[in-house]
């Protein structure tokens, strides 16, 4: 098994060569949807195995594409787990409950490394604050900060991340495979995993089960 990381995102099909490198609103060539800090949420009628069912947290859509997490797909890895597989321990005597948590599967894009959504504070070598509620990190500098009991009040680590180049989600919005909404912080980080779809549709006011049963009838 590969062992996980927290790095800095490659140039790969789909993702984003640098997630802090941001288009300036007003930039010739900027994009005019902007998704940051929204909600995909994908269509009950969705059928693809990597994405049906999920909702997807989007820390960045420019010109170069978009970049988002996964925030409802838990892998059978705990923090704990990823812990040790990156030699990190904790400080002696922390009590940190959060370490039985499971890590999300953020995406099929470098789906051998870790990413951390959290809320904004300290400063980390390569970080990108997407509102005043959620950063996005790809250094290990924040696990380790977790690690020692500074880390950030509330976060979600996934492993791995899901990309998007230039036009192709919005092709897809277009084709009906994506609902979006403005994202919730609550939803994100302290609403367990299993109603996270749900509550991220209700946002929308819609009743998933009525979605799913109007379309098996189009």
């Amino acid at each position: 098994m590969k062992k996980s990381k927290i790095d800095k995102p490659s140039a790969v099909h789909g993702s984003l060569s640098d997630p802090t490198d941001l288009v300036p609103s007003g930039t010739p060539g900027a994009v005019v949807l902007n998704l940051a800090n929204h909600f995909l949420i994908a269509m009950p009628a969705m059928q693809d195995p990597i994405f049906g069912g999920t909702v997807v947290y989007v820390c960045e859509h420019n010109e170069n594409g978009v970049l988002g997490v996964v925030i409802n797909k838990p892998t059978d890895m705990t923090m704990q787990v990823l812990f040790e597989r990156i030699d990190l321990k904790l400080s002696a005597g922390l009590d940190m409950p959060i370490v039985n948590e499971p890590i999300m599967f953020g995406g099929p894009v470098q789906d051998d490394r870790g990413f951390v959504l959290h809320t904004p504070g300290a400063r980390y070598s390569s970080s990108l604050t997407v509102t005043e509620e959620v950063a996005f990190t790809t250094s290990i500098d924040v696990l380790e900060a977790v690690a020692n009991g500074a880390g950030p009040q509330r976060l979600l680590v996934s492993i791995g991340y899901s990309g998007w180049s230039p036009g192709q989600l919005e092709d897809e919005i277009g084709r009906n495979g994506w609902l979006t909404v403005g994202a919730d912080a609550d939803i994100l980080f302290d609403l367990p995993i299993e109603e996270r779809y749900v509550a991220a549709m209700k946002l929308l006011g819609i009743d998933p089960l009525m979605l799913a049963s109007e379309a098996g009838h189009a």
